[in-house]
């Protein structure tokens, strides 16, 4: 429906003239309940390590993690995403301990799955970078990574998540077929309510240079476009989306969000399922160092990025902001 407008008597202005008027009409809004917080995690009991580029974001040890997500508990935050740091000396050329039982974030999942039960809904990161000594997110042979024999130990890392309690798995590995690949395991083993959010729309981004900081996942060579999706399309974005639906995802996801609001709006309109946006490392580090140069006012930006990624047409964002946003009620 098209509304038919008179000039001179029509005035957009009469609804922007005070701040309840501006609230009652707002076609946007974002609430605590669609915000993600994502956490890295330490190998050990205790400890907080500081992320030198990711200003107010820290690694903890697995009871200062229980402490951290009550906290943003109080503050509505009800959804955290894990990412592991594996013990010392662990990594490997196929990434094996990342499906140990007793690893870094099954034993995470446990404890908050302890401390909070069903009060929080547990996500886990599902990739194998951080766990190979090569640093790229599959199995390596002549100097490639292999797409299908990726799947049996991205699967068996799903598990063991699965396993310890987590609510949604999150393959960010970007292999073809990986999706079809975990509901199988998943389901064969018992899983069938543990959901897969899917890194559907995942590109190879110059954005994530913090995150291989605090997450010490950079590869060790090459680079990860030969798996990661080119920077330049968009239509692309469209094909990964449907076949992960198709393949059982539960949630999609478009990873970075701010350079990709285009795409968020695509896969909004090709499907129904609930989507997600990872405003991703280094989108949180700019605004904190322009911040913090006194270049942008801290509040207002947060507020306008999260706005434009809901108004793009996600209804979930993964987002390094999520606290400080709450916190400083600037939502």
């Amino acid at each position: 429906m098209t509304d038919i407008l008179t000039p001179g008597r029509v005035r957009p202005r009469r609804l922007r003239n005070s701040a309840a008027l501006r609230d009652l009409v707002a076609e946007t809004r974002v609430s605590a309940s669609q915000l993600m917080m994502p956490h890295f995690v330490l190998p050990k009991e205790k400890g907080e390590e500081a992320i030198a580029s990711m200003p107010g974001i820290s690694r903890y040890g697995i009871e200062n993690l229980v402490r951290a997500v009550g906290a943003d508990l109080e503050l509505g935050i009800r959804t955290v995403l894990l990412f592991g740091v594996p013990k010392p000396g662990a990594k490997d050329a196929t990434g094996s301990s990342a499906a140990d039982p007793k690893g870094t974030v099954p034993l995470a999942v446990a404890a908050l799955k302890k401390a909070f039960g069903s009060d929080i809904v547990v996500a886990t990161d599902v990739c194998l970078c951080a766990y190979t000594d090569h640093g790229h997110c599959g199995v390596i042979e002549h100097g490639y990574v292999q797409n299908d024999k990726s799947l049996k130990p991205l699967t068996a890392m799903a598990l063991a998540h699965a396993r310890a309690g987590a609510d949604l798995v999150g393959p960010s590995d970007m292999m073809d077929g990986r999706i079809g690949a975990m509901r199988d395991g998943l389901d064969k083993e018992g899983f069938t309510e543990t959901g897969i959010m899917s890194y559907s729309v995942k590109y190879a981004s110059a954005y994530y240079g913090p995150f291989r900081d605090a997450a010490d996942s950079a590869p060790q060579h090459g680079d990860r476009r030969s798996y990661q999706m080119d920077v330049r399309n968009g239509a692309e974005g469209e094909r990964e989306a449907l076949l992960d639906a198709a393949e059982g995802a539960d949630i999609l996801m478009v990873k970075p969000a701010l350079a990709y609001l285009d795409v968020i709006r695509r896969v909004r309109e090709i499907s129904s399922l609930p989507l997600a946006a990872y405003n991703v490392s280094g989108e949180y580090s700019m605004v904190k160092a322009a911040a913090a140069n006194g270049w942008v006012d801290e509040a207002l930006v947060v507020r306008e990025n999260l706005h434009a990624i809901v108004r793009a047409g996600a209804s979930i964002i993964i987002s390094y902001h999520s606290r400080d946003a709450l916190r400083g009620r600037w939502l």
